[in-house]
């Protein structure tokens, strides 16, 4: 499988999004004067999908991208040193996969799956590292989507695998995701939830914003009402629908993980050098503990 090539700009530009060259020259002429961003190794397209995620607003962006780059310098265990071999065994366990369709608004849709049912065989951490490599190559591909959308197919999970999740890795996963992440969330959807759904839900709430929680959809076992938020049959055939199996999709992605092994390379510079900061350089302390309030809300007025 050969590498992918970022997503062309003169056709994202040709995108409904409203971004233009000249919101992103100026976006750059800022990134230029924060001596502790990587702004070297920062791309216009990850400018554009900031901003594009941040409803336009050159204020909100500069924030969330001042956040975006600590927060994947502080929270080691999701970006430090990522490689494809670090994530090559959970990728195996269980499925982490884009669907090849969009849903009817155009939205992008990640599908998730135990495939292994040995909760031994999982690790909460390793996923969501796992997760966030995926979106990141996802994204260079194919810039920016009108929405994301989140898929948990709870089909062969158990209480063995919740009591595997850490709280603190759980924590700082929905704060990267509802403050920072450069997407359009849509939706939450807990697929084939089982009878101890609620408590999936509770350790959610502990950490997740009404925003996020409203955009959260339970979906019980045999349930079809996910079909109005996301195309059914892009699922793999043993999940529901009508693409290649699940073991099937979980091999494409590792292949293509692996012929993408230099785009992690790369991206493992996208890091901040506290050290260079303007004044005092940011601890994770300082991160859940001194930020108030959302930089980047789901809703901008």
């Amino acid at each position: 499988m050969a590498e992918v090539e970022q997503f062309p700009l003169e056709e994202e530009y040709k995108k409904n999004t409203g971004v233009t060259p000249d919101d992103i020259k100026e976006l750059r002429q800022w990134l230029k004067t924060q001596p502790h961003l990587p702004e070297k190794y920062i791309t216009d397209l990850d400018l554009i999908c900031s901003y594009y995620s941040c409803e336009r607003s050159s204020g909100v962006t500069k924030q969330v991208i001042d956040l975006h780059y600590t927060l994947r310098t502080l929270f080691t265990q999701f970006f430090k040193n990522r490689t494809v071999e670090s994530i090559e065994e959970i990728c195996t366990a269980i499925l982490i996969t884009p669907l090849t369709q969009k849903t009817k608004d155009g939205d992008a849709v990640l599908y998730c799956s135990v495939i292994d049912t040995d909760p031994k065989a999982y690790c909460y951490t390793e996923s969501v590292r796992a997760v966030f490599m995926i979106i990141d190559l996802w994204q260079y591909e194919e810039g920016t989507w009108p929405g994301f959308n989140l898929v948990l197919d709870f089909k062969g999970a158990t209480l063995g695998h919740l009591a595997r999740i850490d709280l603190h890795a759980l924590h700082q996963f929905i704060y990267y995701v509802q403050e920072t992440m450069s997407v359009k969330m849509k939706g939450l959807h807990l697929l084939n939830a089982p009878s101890w759904v609620d408590k999936v839900v509770s350790m959610l709430k502990l950490f997740m914003k009404k925003e996020l929680l409203d955009l959260t959809n339970i979906h019980p076992v045999g349930s079809k009402d996910v079909d109005k938020y996301v195309p059914i049959a892009a699922l793999p055939k043993d999940r529901g629908g009508n693409y290649k199996t699940a073991v099937e999709c979980r091999d494409d992605l590792l292949n293509k993980l692996r012929a993408n092994r230099a785009f992690f390379e790369n991206e493992n510079k996208k890091r901040v050098n506290e050290s260079l900061r303007p004044g005092k350089p940011k601890t994770i302390t300082d991160v859940f503990g001194g930020i108030e309030g959302s930089f980047k809300s789901l809703e901008i007025d």
